[in-house]
């Protein structure tokens, strides 16, 4: 196998893995060798290696995340950034729903780094992954991020992608508090064969470990003989896709390559050689044999859903067919084109390729993609192909080095430094179209289309150089390895590195304050509205019952256009949930209009004591991106609860917490039968939080149809909840919890 993933613990010794079956008591100093270990230490403030309480050594949010960030951190009592804070503007840069809106928040986030000392990226100058690894990224350092894809670990660095509270804690001089994390060895043997990039084995990685939940909420160290044969283009094309695997975080050893890489930016000095030391312990094993691993293809509507090329064509018809009913029954589009329409005299054709972001937009990605294209062209029938470099650097080199100028004799698309089409604000598809796209993910609608007006379209991740063999063939689904001549990728592939235009556009304003300076806040820029304490008793109603098996933050609340309301607390939240359950909001507003009611004394009939609120019950909810949004506008509308047998993702539910809502565990939930207008009475909830309790006694109450109202006793679980997550309930919210 080219990948094998062994979910026992191991001894890494003398270059080779040792069952720690036999060896139990030496687990505990086997962890401190690790890399993890060393890096965790470094930052932890508790004393206790077990409960982690960490600080950063920097930040960085893009302009979906920032304003929320800073208001919240303004409202719990911000004087200053102390430490450095990347505020970036590679989200919302070509979004134009709602008018001035998306340039009010850049100008809020210019006036935010001059008044607090930060660090601000205009426009189309840098996607935010690929700044913070040219900037910040280095051995032994620690990031935090308001962005999923927060993974800088080819550069030694462990960094972890939050919701926006865990920033504004940071801001405040808390800590990010989280157990030690379980940590798995990624051992790399061998070297890709020509025409396979970072994607593929990337692809292959979340294909492989996913659904298992194998690495969920581990961090992934990455070392072995096959990384010295990798780039470190090609490294962080890896690494940035670790996200998709459901793990904390990744860090990988540093090298000679490392160095060298790091002396090209301008930051030789921050330098270190990083590896396991003897005897490190691992709570389980990835091998991976890249010289063994082929071109990919990841079919929608995710990452995991993972075929080589070669068995994609071997299998098209069943594989698209199984497509069409997932569209069916994820979009709820019923009779939309069939997807086996695209194959035509044998072979698929595709409708657009993508090549963009952290994880396309590489040096190497773009450069591999202009010499297979050289001379030749895409074709002036359907297919078309767009290319966003990732860095202005990066955009700089290129061009200097007459790829730019050959990618565009091709007939490619030359867009600026740019996140948007990873989620629908730019590229998107035509309606039944099939994009092939070098970015990070291919959720459900997440390129843009909208299943509620009847529109589908649908994206399948590819490595950069199969989308460019398959536009040099017109759009026919081709893997780079075809190709007469594959081209191969070589590790010593350093790029010369100029940042003049950051040097030109960039304000850097770290560690220097200008508190005199006034925030210019748009007309849109607004306060979060106010939360009310946990009551005594809470009786919720189900506004929303998902029984999908895993629900993404996308689908809580859709990325693309209506981002542009971020900064809109009350304006965003009329999006929540609205291609997956439309009727959600107006099913959460009824149940907030009666909570507003009996607040406001006009129930005399209702007891006091308890709150009237909603919830909604998912499987799994929240995976993907780390967006607060997908909880803060439950919240918005009177939210007080998830109810799920299992969180997709740590930071889905401390972003539930954060916003004062309970994250319930219900294992055997999808039995229940929970549907919209059910009600859950939660007695004693409060009690339960003031003290240390993790189960209390419910009742589930529902209506079926003709017959009379039923009451069934339930058992609610909050496994897991710190004291400090308790208050934070309790106040309703971070921010009051803060301003107590």
């Amino acid at each position: 196998m080219c990948i094998a993933v062994k979910r026992e613990g191991f001894y890494y010794r003398k270059g080779s893995f040792v069952p720690a079956q036999a060896e139990p008591a030496g687990i505990e100093a086997g962890r401190r060798n690790t890399m993890t270990y060393s890096i965790l230490a470094a930052h932890n403030h508790s004393g206790d290696m077990s409960r982690l309480q960490i600080k950063f050594d920097a930040m960085a949010s893009h302009d979906i995340t920032y304003v929320g960030i800073i208001q919240t951190a303004r409202a719990s009592g911000l004087t200053r950034f102390p430490l450095p804070y990347v505020l970036t503007n590679c989200h919302n840069s070509l979004c134009a729903v709602g008018g001035t809106i998306n340039e009010d928040d850049h100008l809020f986030g210019l006036s935010a780094a001059k008044k607090y000392g930060g660090e601000f990226v205009p426009a189309h100058q840098a996607v935010i992954h690929s700044y913070m690894r040219e900037r910040y990224a280095a051995p032994g350092t620690m990031i935090l991020g308001s962005d999923s894809h927060t993974r800088y670990g080819a550069y030694g660095c462990m960094a972890i992608g939050e919701g926006g509270p865990e920033l504004a804690r940071q801001l405040l001089e808390k800590t990010y508090d989280i157990a030690y994390p379980p940590v798995i060895a990624v051992h790399l043997t061998g070297a890709p064969r020509p025409g396979v990039g970072p994607q593929d084995v990337a692809i292959a990685l979340v294909g492989a470990t996913f659904k298992s939940g194998a690495v969920k909420n581990a961090v992934l160290e990455f070392f072995g003989p096959g990384v010295a044969n990798l780039s470190m283009d090609y490294r962080s094309g890896i690494d940035v896709m670790t996200t998709e695997t459901a793990c904390l975080s990744s860090v990988w050893c540093t090298d000679e390559l490392t160095r060298a890489h790091l002396t090209t930016l301008g930051r030789g000095d921050s330098y270190q050689t990083q590896a396991p030391g003897e005897g490190a312990y691992y709570d389980g094993l990835v091998e991976i044999d890249l010289s063994s691993l082929e071109p990919m293809i990841a079919l929608p509507f995710h990452p995991s859903n993972a075929y080589t090329i070669r068995e994609f064509k071997a299998n098209m018809s069943d594989l698209l067919h199984q497509v069409d009913l997932d569209a069916a029954e994820q979009l709820g589009v019923k009779n939309a084109p069939s997807l086996l329409g695209k194959i035509q005299g044998g072979v698929f054709r595709a409708d657009q390729g993508v090549i963009a972001g952290c994880s396309g937009g590489t040096y190497q990605n773009l450069k591999r993609t202009a010499e297979i294209l050289k001379g030749c062209s895409t074709g002036s029938g359907g297919f078309w192909l767009s290319c966003y470099p990732g860095s202005m650097p990066i955009n700089l080199e290129l061009t200097k080095k007459g790829y730019i100028a050959d990618l565009m004799a091709a007939g490619c698309s030359i867009r600026s430094c740019f996140c948007g089409p990873c989620f629908g604000a730019g590229d998107v598809p035509a309606n039944g179209a099939f994009s092939i796209r070098h970015s990070t993910r291919n959720f459900p609608n997440r390129e843009g289309s909208k299943p509620g007006d009847g529109q589908i379209s649908y994206v399948a991740l590819m490595d950069a150089r199969s989308i460019a063999a398959t536009a040099l063939n017109g759009g026919v689904l081709t893997g780079a390895d075809e190709l007469p001549e594959a081209p191969a990728d070589h590790p010593d592939e350093n790029w010369a590195y100029d940042d003049s235009a950051y040097k030109a556009r960039v304000y850097y304003g770290v560690g220097r304050p200008e508190s005199e300076t006034e925030l210019v806040f748009g007309p849109n820029i607004a306060d979060w509205p106010q939360q009310i304490p946990l009551p005594e008793n809470l009786l919720l109603t189900c506004c929303a019952a998902i029984y999908d098996p895993v629900t993404t933050t996308d689908e809580l609340i859709p990325s693309g256009e209506t981002s542009s309301y971020r900064s809109n607390p009350i304006k965003l939240s009329q999006f929540a949930l609205s291609r997956k359950c439309p009727k959600y909001v107006s099913n959460a507003q009824k149940v907030q209009q009666a909570e507003q009611k009996r607040r406001a004394g006009q129930d005399p009939n209702f007891p006091a004591d308890t709150g009237i609120g909603s919830f909604i019950m998912a499987l799994k909810p929240g995976d993907g991106s780390a967006r607060e949004q997908a909880a803060s506008c439950q919240r918005v509308l009177g939210g007080c609860a998830n109810l799920a047998a299992e969180y997709a993702t740590k930071r889905y539910r401390s972003n539930v917490v954060n916003w004062g809502m309970l994250p319930f565990i219900a294992e055997d939930v999808k039995d229940w039968g929970i549907r919209e207008g059910d009600s859950l009475y939660i007695p004693g909830i409060k009690a339960l939080l003031e003290g240390d309790g993790e189960e209390i006694d419910a009742y589930l109450i529902q209506h079926p149809q003709g017959q009379e109202q039923t009451q069934i006793p339930v058992k609610l679980k909050l496994p897991g909840l710190t004291r400090e997550e308790r208050d934070i309930i309790l106040a309703g919210c971070l921010i009051n919890y803060y301003a107590k």
